[in-house]
């Protein structure tokens, strides 16, 4: 059982290519963090390991977010080459709209 991203208008995200490498390493980071608490749950450790490894998760998670929230709102939001036409307000709004929907 597996989690498909849904596919939106814009098919390539030109502001990861770039941190590519960077961004896999998190992930790889936050998976390994997840699998800790995985054999922990399975060894049935104490509930304080496992709540400090979630705790971490998070914050890798977080982390992680921000990293590509930061990068979508500079190159798909604020960036004039992409799209010359947005007004300031617009851009704000569209800003605070992917905000919401996280």
């Amino acid at each position: 059982m597996g989690y498909t991203i849904p596919k939106f208008r814009h098919p390539i995200m030109a502001h990861t290519v770039k941190d590519k490498t960077k961004l896999l390493h998190r992930l790889r980071r936050v998976r390994g963090q997840l699998n800790a608490v995985e054999k922990a749950l399975e060894e049935e450790r104490d509930c304080s390991a496992v709540l400090l490894t979630l705790a971490a998760c998070r914050g890798a998670m977080d982390s992680l977010m921000a990293e590509i929230v930061e990068g979508h709102i500079r190159f798909h939001i604020l960036d004039p080459e992409q799209h010359p036409q947005l007004s300031k307000g617009r851009q704000h709004r569209r800003s605070l709209q992917l905000f919401g929907a996280i």
